[in-house]
Parts: structure tokens; C-alpha cells; sequence
């Protein structure tokens, strides 16, 4: 079922597909943390990660190898990747249709990169 109000259901976004791995598919992002930053989409309107089939978790996946592989051969100075999924508005999620981030990095991209993730929460690193 696709939503006439979701982004990732309008056919202007559909054009843009880089990469379809059966269920899913991968656009570049329209306002990129870093150069190459990609998205994973199913092509089944899913509100969120929790929502998406075991099939369109295992194409997802089998999506951010390859996509992780072609960018590597392109770029060769990326050395690193943040995979995110925001699941939920408390979350960041802004678009309610399941994605996923796939965002290289490059060694010096970050003033300080330690704790990735944790960094959504920049008050609860104390660990590091």
C-alpha cells in the first residue's frame, strides 16, 4: 500500500533509485551528513523498522553490502560508516516510512567521532 502524502511512496522519489535489491531500494540523500550518504527504503509503505517483514530486513541488508561495497571501490577514502534507523518521533524519526541511513566517514570528517551513536544523546556518553 503506498500513501499519496509519503516522499518515499511519490514517484519523484522512485526516479531517484540508485540500487533495488527485491523489496527494497536505495536513493542517495537528499541533505547529506557526508558525501555518499545513502537511504535503504522498502517499496512496501512500512512506518518503521519494527514494521518491515523479515524479507525486506534480509534485502535491506543484502542492499547496505552492496551499496557499502560500491561505495568503498568508488571512494577510497572512506573508512568507516554510521548505519541509523530512527523508529518513532521521540527517535528523530521525521518520515514515517521505514529507512535506513547508511553514512560514510572519512578519518577526519568528525572533530571527534568517538561513541557514534551514543552521540544522539550527546548528554549519556559519560562512558567514553
Amino acid at each position: 500500500m503506498k500513501s499519496e502524502e509519503c516522499i518515499f511512496c511519490q514517484e519523484k522519489t522512485l526516479r531517484r533509485i540508485v540500487m533495488e535489491v527485491g523489496s527494497v531500494y536505495a536513493i542517495e540523500d537528499r541533505y547529506p551528513v557526508t558525501t555518499g550518504h545513502h537511504l535503504v527504503v522498502p517499496i512496501r509503505h512500512s512506518e518503521d523498522f519494527f514494521s518491515m517483514t523479515s524479507n525486506e530486513r534480509r534485502d535491506a541488508e543484502t542492499c547496505l553490502l552492496r551499496l557499502r561495497r560500491e561505495l568503498m571501490d568508488k571512494d577510497p577514502t572512506i573508512t568507516g560508516f554510521n548505519i541509523g534507523i530512527n523508529c518513532g518521533e521521540s527517535a528523530g524519526q521525521a518520515v514515517f516510512h521505514a529507512h535506513i541511513h547508511l553514512i560514510p566517514r572519512r578519518k577526519g570528517d568528525a572533530k571527534d567521532p568517538q561513541g557514534g551513536i551514543r552521540g544522539a544523546v550527546p548528554e549519556r556518553m559519560k562512558h567514553i
